[in-house]
């Protein structure tokens, strides 16, 4: 059993920054890739940044691109998005989602395990 824990949550100031993390734990955690999605209120679950596990190679929506960064330490199991120049238009629950295929990282139906998401709030 996978189980991936989101931490680093909250409510930021328009312009403040947030640094979330995700620890994978479990005998079966083999991940390829890992990702990050968000989902607003009355919204779709949308893709905000991925990362291949062994290569470390990088991916970002077009929304985040320039003000997040996504990180992971293999030793820790353990993958970071770190968002600045946050926005209202940030806010939602962030999840963490991990899959064993490097294509379709942008698609949250490609991933087998997801967390249970932190709620990230910016105010005006």
């Amino acid at each position: 059993q996978v189980q991936l824990v989101e931490s680093g949550g909250g409510l930021v100031q328009a312009g403040g920054s947030l640094r979330l993390s995700c620890a994978a734990s479990g005998r079966s955690f083999s991940a390829t890739a890992m990702g990050w999605f968000r989902q607003a209120p009355g919204k779709e679950r949308e893709f905000v940044a991925a990362i291949k596990w062994s290569a470390s190679s990088t991916y970002y929506s077009d929304s985040v691109k320039g003000r997040f960064t996504i990180s992971r330490d293999t030793a820790k199991n353990t993958v970071y998005l770190q968002m600045n120049s946050l926005t209202p238009e940030d806010t939602a629950v962030y999840y963490c989602a991990a899959k064993k295929r490097s294509y379709g990282l942008e698609y949250p139906t490609m991933y087998e395990n997801w967390g249970q998401g932190t709620q990230v709030t910016v105010s005006s």
